[in-house]
């Protein structure tokens, strides 16, 4: 594997990732979308693991042979899913899709924080039922009150997702880049996002 080269070695870091999708053709993750780099790609069609389905235009070489670089691959064998997402601060936003529960406005990951709607000093815990995305303002306002106390009430009850929810919220989030060969096996509606790049 180490002898695999792309044509010019000069542009190996910049080489596309390919899509991966479980062997029922869908990706094995939306958001983050299942990407695996050149290399993983190659070492895993040589060890027989996924059928290739699409290619790029770039080739990868050694002194023996040549392929042109995967850029949609499946699995040979179906990745049974986890029904129960772990709980982290990132899923909590997943779920709440990336709006904060108290004034409905989105944010960047970075901007949301962690709240407990019944504050942890008034015996709240730290679980889905009882932690929501908000926004800095709003959990300043919120600070460690009830909400009866506060007013501010989450939009949407607090609840534990299952991963085919937090995996449908996730194709709200496309990523800024789609190649044009993962588009039949993607599930957003990303003509707009096509159009806007022709």
């Amino acid at each position: 594997m180490n002898a695999i080269l792309p044509r010019s070695t000069a542009i190996s870091g910049s080489l596309p990732p390919a899509l991966v999708l479980n062997a029922d053709f869908r990706p094995l993750s939306y958001y983050p979308l299942s990407l695996w780099g050149w290399q993983d790609s190659i070492k895993a069609v040589f060890l027989d693991r996924v059928n290739i389905i699409q290619e790029y235009d770039e080739v990868v070489s050694s002194p023996s042979f040549e392929m042109r670089l995967p850029s949609v691959i499946a699995l040979k064998e179906y990745v049974i899913q986890s029904r129960n997402p772990a709980f982290t601060r990132f899923n909590v936003f997943l779920r709440d899709k990336f709006c904060c529960q108290y004034c409905a406005a989105p944010f960047p990951a970075q901007d949301l924080t962690f709240d407990h709607v019944i504050p942890r000093s008034r015996g709240g815990r730290t679980n889905w039922e009882n932690v929501v995305a908000a926004c800095t303002r709003c959990n300043l306002m919120k600070a460690n009150k009830m909400p009866s106390k506060s007013g501010l009430y989450p939009i949407t009850k607090p609840i534990a997702p299952n991963m085919y929810q937090l995996q449908e919220n996730g194709r709200c989030f496309p990523p800024n880049h789609l190649h044009h060969t993962w588009t039949d096996y993607l599930y957003w509606d990303i003509e707009l996002e096509t159009d806007k790049a022709t």
